[in-house]
């Protein structure tokens, strides 16, 4: 066979290593030629592709990002994606596809099995948010990498007598905050899952400060958002695939949390580090 093997989304640890896994497998165990796919679906919408082998894949192990690239565009969302993918197919002789990625690019990936292409699919993405799927690769790394800086965020806050909010990703899931918070010790972590009442949080903040404990970390995933009519945000923004444009909750919720308890507080957003370096 030969098999063309793409990844799509967001970048996460650990993505070369699976590249690399279905190479060696392909290669030495059925006998199959592997392509990769340039930038996710990109590459099969435009026939860029490049051959992957045992060799090629040597010392990726360890590597962060995707030596392949990746991009959000989908065959479904630009016009004739579908019989452009095809004819690259047709015209490779690619048998099947392996499609690495997260929600938006497996359920792509989904729709072309029902139009008739040939797909396993593999979990990807550090939000832990793929129905289906226990955990997801990328996740453990992006919650390890979190609970890192959580924990060196507790001196500072203690030396400072300060409140420091840490805002993670997850997009629309508490995954990453709600491991991070248990393992690392927050006082209080914020989900996306439920609406978060910014009086609640403050009184406990408050009640913890006068037990004598001067310094809480406050923990805040991406998309978490305020109980309707207690804080007030910014509309969301969207980018060109429709997504929408997470981050700033833990800037808003911080200055908040100052203004209404009198804590000294400062915010850390770990951003795109939780999903970048060696997995």
């Amino acid at each position: 066979m030969r098999v063309c093997v793409l990844t799509g989304g967001g970048d996460c640890p650990g993505l070369n290593a699976v590249i690399r896994a279905v190479v060696r497998k392909a290669e030495r165990h059925y006998g199959d030629e592997v392509l990769g796919s340039l930038d996710g679906y990109r590459g099969l919408l435009d026939g860029e592709t490049v051959t992957l082998d045992v060799e090629s894949m040597r010392g990726t192990l360890p590597r962060g990002g995707t030596v392949l690239g990746t991009s959000r565009v989908q065959p479904y969302a630009v016009e004739d994606g579908v019989a452009r993918v095809r004819r690259t197919v047709e015209a490779l002789g690619i048998d099947a596809l392996v499609v690495i990625g997260g929600e938006g690019t497996l359920s792509a990936a989904n729709e072309l099995v029902r139009d008739g292409f040939k797909v396993v699919g593999v979990p990807k993405t550090i939000d832990n948010d793929i129905g289906g799927t226990e955990l997801t690769f990328g996740f453990d790394t992006a919650v390890q990498i979190a609970v890192d800086a959580i924990d060196r965020l507790h001196t500072t806050a203690e030396s400072h007598d300060r409140v420091i909010v840490v805002e993670v990703m997850g997009r629309h899931v508490g995954h990453i905050a709600t491991w991070a918070g248990i393992a690392a010790g927050a006082t209080v972590t914020l989900i996306p899952e439920e609406p978060f009442d910014i009086e609640q949080v403050c009184r406990s903040l408050v009640r913890r400060h006068e037990h004598g404990r001067y310094a809480s970390i406050v923990v805040v995933a991406e998309g978490a958002e305020p109980l309707p009519g207690t804080l007030e945000v910014p509309d969301k923004v969207y980018d060109r695939f429709g997504h929408v444009r997470l981050g700033g909750i833990g800037s808003r919720l911080g200055g908040e949390i100052e203004r209404r308890t009198g804590f000294e507080t400062r915010v850390t957003t770990l951003g795109h580090v939780q999903r970048g370096g060696t997995p």
